[in-house]
């Protein structure tokens, strides 16, 4: 589908393609990932929701079936894509992981014009049902994002391998890969780029990083978000790390009527795998 600024987004719909809005889920992704890899999660939630229901995915820009992150890219262009695909499929209910999370709260504050510069109040966008799992937003400076300067300085610099190194590093997720050293992680990603599978990956880590800079350098208050719908349901995995769940809290706390709730096994990545736990969780708050 076009973007009004002549992009183009690759949108995947699972479950009844006929659903009405009121039935259909929008999923958006985290960082560095493409819709193809929510495939698994988004036949799962189609499933759990039942019949006469539907899943939309889409790939936001730089990457998967989507155009680059246009020249002026920041957070107004993932408010403004996410507008887009609402009017497309009609979807009434909003689910975003990670830095989706951020996108769709984001989103929807500036649907109730609560955000922004005004260009994407729309009250007839504000979702019936909104959920984030592991929302990633720099709450009071909660989170170091100084790291991705050093990690787009070396993508510019042509070393990709080293730009992967410190977003693992920085972002502090993955314990094995945090525990590798620099030099040895980073030759061993530069390897990877070398591959079609690579290739790919550092196109990902140049948008990806883009999009995180946009996101999370800016320091929100969770104020920010106190005018977010009542019925918002703020997810958080148990295994997660500790930010996610610190975030997820101060921001239920914020929302009068939003409700919180901790997924006992849940990791960061229990999204994208369908963990049956969470995908239940899930699709009983949008359903019921």
């Amino acid at each position: 589908m076009a973007t009004l600024d002549g992009g183009r987004l690759g949108v995947t719909s699972y479950g009844d393609l006929d659903a009405p809005g009121e039935r259909r889920v929008l999923v958006v992704g985290g960082a560095f990932i493409t819709a193809l890899i929510y495939r698994p999660f988004a036949l799962r939630l189609s499933q759990a929701l039942g019949a006469g229901w539907a899943v939309d995915v889409f790939d936001r820009r730089g990457r998967g079936k989507s155009s680059e992150q246009p020249p002026n890219y920041a957070m107004a262009t993932e408010i403004a894509d996410v507008a887009a695909v609402l009017r497309e499929t009609g979807a009434r209910n909003l689910f975003g992981h990670s830095l989706g999370g951020a996108v769709v709260l984001n989103a929807v504050q500036a649907f109730q014009g609560l955000d922004g510069d005004g260009t994407s109040v729309d009250p007839d966008l504000v979702p019936d049902r909104l959920a984030v799992y592991d929302p990633a937003i720099n709450i009071e400076g909660s989170l170091n994002a100084s790291w991705m300067r050093e990690c787009v300085r070396q993508i510019e610099a042509g070393h990709p391998g080293r730009a992967l190194a410190v977003m693992h590093r920085g972002q502090q997720r993955t314990a094995t890969l945090s525990r590798v050293p620099a030099p040895l992680l980073a030759g061993l990603l530069a390897a990877a780029t070398r591959t079609p599978f690579g290739r790919a990956a550092r196109k990902l880590v140049t948008s990806g990083t883009g999009e995180l800079l946009a996101a999370l350098e800016e320091v929100e208050s969770v104020e920010d978000f106190a005018g977010l719908p009542t019925n918002t349901r703020f997810m958080a995995g148990a295994r997660s790390a500790s930010y996610f769940q610190e975030t997820a809290r101060q921001l239920h706390a914020a929302v009068r009527g939003s409700t919180y709730t901790e997924s006992p096994d849940g990791l960061h990545g229990s999204v994208p795998a369908a963990v049956t736990e969470l995908v239940d969780d899930i699709a009983a708050y949008f359903r019921d």
